[in-house]
């Protein structure tokens, strides 16, 4: 018949220090993270452009974004770029203007009523056949929060704004020209 021992106090009490140990040193540097990167690599930012971490103090992602900085920093990046228009849409429940930004290039901010009324017109089944949409920009619209309670819209808004105003090169311009983004 076996007998079933119990460790010596002593060992258990090493054990549990070495585990103990073991599990700090994991959790610190689990704790331990990298700069978030969210942008493509090889695309330079106009260093006039405040990025979201400089405006909001903090990175994002680590903290939600309340409202209130989300629409400074949308009204700030529409006062600076000649990329973006901002118009408030209505009020939330709260009060809380609710806005919609224009991003394209400055080019076709200047033709944005042409561009609007031929893209009403293409909705005329009996006058879309003869619209010639050769030049016609793409247009793509980004519903970022649709929810109140939904913080990864906000926060991918921020990054999505910076990253269009702030961006430099030519297939950021090509994009541009061919794109608007709402």
């Amino acid at each position: 018949m076996s007998v079933f021992r119990l460790p010596s106090i002593n060992c258990l009490s090493t054990t549990i220090s070495f585990l103990t140990a073991i599990l700090i040193v994991q959790f610190s540097v689990a704790q331990e993270k990298e700069p978030y990167n969210f942008f493509p690599e090889g695309i330079s930012y106009d260093a006039n452009f405040p990025t979201p971490t400089s405006i909001l103090g903090y990175e994002v992602g680590d903290w939600h974004v309340s409202h209130d900085q989300l629409v400074y920093y949308m009204k700030e990046m529409a006062r600076l770029s000649d990329r973006i228009t901002i118009e408030e849409t209505g009020r939330t429940y709260e009060n809380r203007p609710l806005l919609l930004l224009t991003i394209t290039s400055p080019e076709n901010h200047a033709r944005i009523d042409e561009i609007k009324s031929v893209h009403v017109a293409l909705s005329n089944p009996q006058s879309s056949a003869s619209i010639d949409i050769t030049n016609m920009p793409a247009v793509v619209w980004l519903g970022h929060s649709v929810h109140g309670n939904e913080a990864s819209g906000s926060n991918s808004s921020i990054l999505t704004v910076y990253h269009w105003a702030a961006a430099q090169g030519e297939d950021i311009d090509k994009i541009l020209a061919n794109t608007i983004i709402l």
